[in-house]
């Protein structure tokens, strides 16, 4: 069985719209758009540059269509987005000019995919995908950005009824600008008890 991998760049209150870019997504008013690139550094360039090795991909359709218009024509920076799988999940569309894309609509779906063999399936952007992933314990490990950055307001990473699950700390670094780097692995449930026992 893959393993699902969200990747995310995310601001201290959860915040991961629009990391690229001013116009790549001002859904609902959102004014900050290309927020990340005041934070880069040797280690974070490294950290991206490794999680663009080739993969599969899934995808929410709004991500997917931002993709779609810039990265075939990019492939000298990201090859690996043209040549890996991208699976989209749309209840609106079926169809794409982009190489290697398949879209699928539910849950059920995505299980499928996951079931099969092949390369791990990273998952980008797409909060509304991402919410119903862990919402049905899909999530195998989560690779964050974590932004010394608050906006308040914005699409996150987090929201209400996700699964309660536990997730082990697999690796972590911090930038000279300070963003942190955390690599996490699903591991198990949620484990409670008094605090001072």
């Amino acid at each position: 069985m893959r393993k699902i991998i969200v990747l995310s760049m995310i601001t201290l209150d959860g915040v991961m719209q629009a990391p690229g870019g001013p116009e790549e997504d001002t859904s609902n008013g959102f004014k900050f758009g290309g927020w990340t690139r005041p934070y880069s550094d040797e280690l974070y360039d490294k950290t991206v540059r490794k999680e663009l090795e080739p993969a599969e991909y899934l995808l929410g359709r709004k991500t997917f269509e931002i993709w779609e218009d810039y990265w075939p024509n990019h492939a000298d920076f990201w090859p690996g987005i043209n040549q890996g799988m991208k699976y989209v999940f749309s209840n609106t569309r079926t169809e794409s000019s982009w190489n290697n894309t398949q879209f699928i609509q539910t849950v059920e779906d995505v299980k499928n995919v996951k079931s099969t063999e092949g390369s791990d399936i990273h998952v980008w952007g797409s909060s509304e995908l991402v919410h119903l992933l862990l919402a049905h314990d899909l999530v195998d490990e989560m690779r964050l950005k974590i932004h010394p950055l608050t906006f308040g307001s914005g699409k996150k990473l987090f929201s209400e009824g996700i699964f309660p699950a536990a997730f082990k700390l697999v690796e972590s670094l911090v930038t000279t600008t300070g963003v942190i780097l955390v690599h996490y692995r699903r591991e198990g449930e949620v484990k409670t008890g008094a605090q001072w026992d």
